[in-house]
């Protein structure tokens, strides 16, 4: 395929081995950025080596990062990638026509599919996943949140046809660390917007997540990684209204 003017945005730290793979699904782009936020692993060579442009930013919060990312691409057509993501051919031809008629929105839904060690994910929240990730920069931009960030679009959405493969927690120890990683930002996400949080509500809304995750949106039939799945969501949730209140008690010995 011809190269298209598009360019595409990755953060990253310490992503050795999931990049490489991430860069090659989308050698179709003419430009691809990649800003690093202090990698200790080979990411950084990594990247130059499959063509990319990097640089290195301290960490600003997931939001932040992103836009920085998108601010240094020099197309005006700009798709936003996680490391361990994928463009299968058939969504970059898609992504080639929806340029070429970019005038119709200035921004375009991808359907995610997601896959938890290596396994398809059917059911769940992550059974049905949507996310916006090509869009005008002239005219969109990423959300300022800490986590859980995502492209602000202030017209109508286009919706593709053609997926985006996620290849997320490659193992328990990673699921683990990304419990601890995502609830601490959520925490701080939550204590910066003033919320309160209290032991029943980090207790109802970890069960909630549990429930809604495994019974109501089926995720017990994807087995064994649907409890999984299910019960780290649970556990993310309670952590985070728990960690809030720590933050809290924290500001209380602080003010006196």
């Amino acid at each position: 395929m011809a190269k298209i003017p598009l360019s595409v945005a990755i953060i990253t730290l310490n992503e050795e081995n999931m990049l490489p793979d991430a860069l090659r699904s989308v050698a179709f782009a003419d430009e691809m950025v990649v800003v690093d936020s202090g990698s200790t692993d080979n990411t950084v060579a990594l990247a130059q080596k499959h063509g990319a442009r990097v640089i290195t930013e301290p960490w600003r919060g997931f939001g932040l990062q992103k836009q920085f990312a998108i601010d240094q691409c020099r197309n005006p057509w700009v798709l936003i990638l996680d490391a361990d993501e994928r463009i299968p051919a058939e969504t970059a031809a898609e992504m080639s026509v929806l340029l070429s008629n970019a005038m119709q929105f200035e921004a375009y839904r991808f359907p995610r599919v997601n896959y938890f060690a290596g396994r398809l994910i059917r059911h769940g929240s992550w059974g049905s996943d949507h996310v916006v990730r090509l869009f005008n920069k002239n005219t969109c931009k990423m959300s300022s949140r800490i986590v859980h960030e995502s492209v602000e679009v202030m017209s109508p959405v286009g919706n593709a046809k053609n997926a985006i493969l996620h290849y997320t927690r490659q193992s328990l120890q990673q699921t683990l660390d990304k419990i601890n990683q995502y609830s601490s930002l959520g925490a701080q996400e939550l204590f910066r917007n003033g919320r309160k949080a209290s032991v029943i509500k980090a207790l109802l809304n970890g069960m909630w997540a549990f429930i809604s995750n495994y019974f109501i949106r089926l995720g017990f039939l994807d087995r064994s990684p649907g409890l999984i799945i299910a019960a780290s969501e649970g556990m993310y949730t309670f952590f985070k209204y728990a960690k809030l209140m720590e933050l809290h008690e924290q500001k209380k010995r602080i003010d006196g």
